[in-house]
């Protein structure tokens, strides 16, 4: 893997070239916005969170040392600022109540759906703000159930429970079924 891609404008944006930021912003903006909606579920709100993320990644520039890839390095700045942000504001994150089992049912595991990137993020929307989190964290942004137990202060278990909760939610919704 090759972590040491865009170097040459990290190291000018860290010697504090403005053009040089300007492109590295551009390059990353509308990936980071796109994560920073996910975990905000408001335009406005996530607008303010990446604008706020690269101004944190930019004053701490010096102490990015290529051992990931600068995506990874900006995204977990943008994944902590909306959490942050979330528990600032002291969001209800809500979870899903219903903790029966997970018991299938065989023509449950035959359904096919149709189940496009944009009817999921739709479907997202329906959910309750902690499992919609937990589903995007672990879904969309790549964290396992240890971490994301450890950033939102829940269980491992409980982590994994409301995945797959919010998981079938989402494929009933998708299905055309009721939440």
């Amino acid at each position: 893997m090759q972590l040491d891609i865009h170097k040459d404008i990290i190291e000018q944006s860290k010697r504090g070239h403005a053009r040089a930021q300007y492109e590295l912003y551009n390059l990353y903006a509308k990936a980071m916005l796109n994560t920073c909606y996910r975990m905000m579920n408001n335009r406005e709100t996530a607008e303010d969170m990446l604008q706020e993320s690269f101004s944190e990644a930019f004053r701490k520039l010096d102490t990015f040392r290529y051992e990931s890839t600068f995506g990874a390095w900006l995204k977990r700045i943008v994944v902590n600022k909306c959490i942050n942000e979330i528990k600032r504001k002291k969001a209800d994150l809500q979870f899903f109540e219903d903790m029966s089992p997970f018991g299938k049912t065989p023509s449950e595991d035959e359904k096919t759906v149709e189940m496009d990137v944009k009817s999921i993020k739709q479907a997202m929307h329906q959910l309750p703000n902690g499992s919609r989190m937990i589903f995007s964290l672990y879904l969309l942004e790549g964290y396992d159930h240890r971490e994301i137990a450890q950033i939102l202060d829940v269980s491992e278990s409980n982590s994994k429970s409301q995945y797959m909760r919010a998981k079938r939610k989402i494929k009933k919704i998708l299905e055309g079924g009721k939440i």
